[in-house]
């Protein structure tokens, strides 16, 4: 299901709502199968809500490394880097998926990390984007988004994660139609399209009909 390789640093950007924390947690999991040392780091310092530290049960049962703020899932909002972050681009050995704020407001946070990861140049910067959000429903709107996100974070997409869905009203159709949106996206940002996401109970119904297809599975809580 992933038949490509990956590069040491895999960046997930996208707008509120997107699900890229859900890609994040999957994507995490599926490559903990390729590589001994992974870590996920959850750059978002805006949202409280959905977390990479949320399925931080799941990962200790892989051994996959989770870098976060010590506030998150708090009450407390601080925007503040996790202490560790800096392991991101000092240790070279570890393969690591960072999961960043939503919109340009919570790419700032990566600008401070940015310089060493583009000096490094072992990286992709991933746009999650989903058709179904109303300020990424056309593929203008969506370029828009991430041309703010490229703007504040110092790095530029190299793909996109055509992450479409209705959350549970998803249906194969939902998928089908977001192809062509996807590609749309893709021609004007000139980045190829990774791959496109589908609910893991879908996956049979459309693998052979979509490239790259990566099946998700709903991440899990604390």
């Amino acid at each position: 299901m992933l038949m490509r390789d990956f590069k040491r640093i895999t960046l997930l950007c996208g707008h509120y709502g997107s699900g890229k924390t859900n890609v994040a947690v999957n994507l995490a999991v599926a490559l903990r199968e390729r590589y001994d040392r992974l870590a996920v780091a959850d750059l978002d310092i805006v949202n409280p809500y959905f977390r990479s530290k949320d399925s931080r049960g799941q990962f200790e049962d892989l051994g996959i490394r989770l870098i976060c703020s010590e506030y998150a899932n708090t009450n407390v909002d601080i925007p503040a880097l996790p202490q560790d972050m800096y392991a991101v681009t000092d240790d070279r050995d570890l393969r690591v998926i960072i999961d960043v704020g939503g919109d340009d407001r919570g790419a700032l946070a990566l600008g401070r990390i940015s310089q060493r990861i583009l000096e490094e140049n072992d990286y992709e910067m991933l746009a999650v984007v989903n058709s179904s959000r109303p300020l990424t429903h056309t593929p203008e709107d969506t370029v828009e988004v991430l041309r703010e996100i490229e703007d504040a974070g110092g790095i530029q997409f190299t793909g996109i994660v055509n992450n479409t869905n209705l959350g549970r009203e998803t249906d194969a159709n939902v998928v089908l139609r977001s192809v062509s949106y996807a590609e749309a996206v893709s021609n004007l940002m000139e980045i190829p399209v990774v791959m496109t996401t589908v609910p893991a109970e879908l996956f049979p119904q459309l693998q052979g009909k979509i490239e790259n297809l990566f099946p998700l599975e709903l991440q899990k809580k604390l």
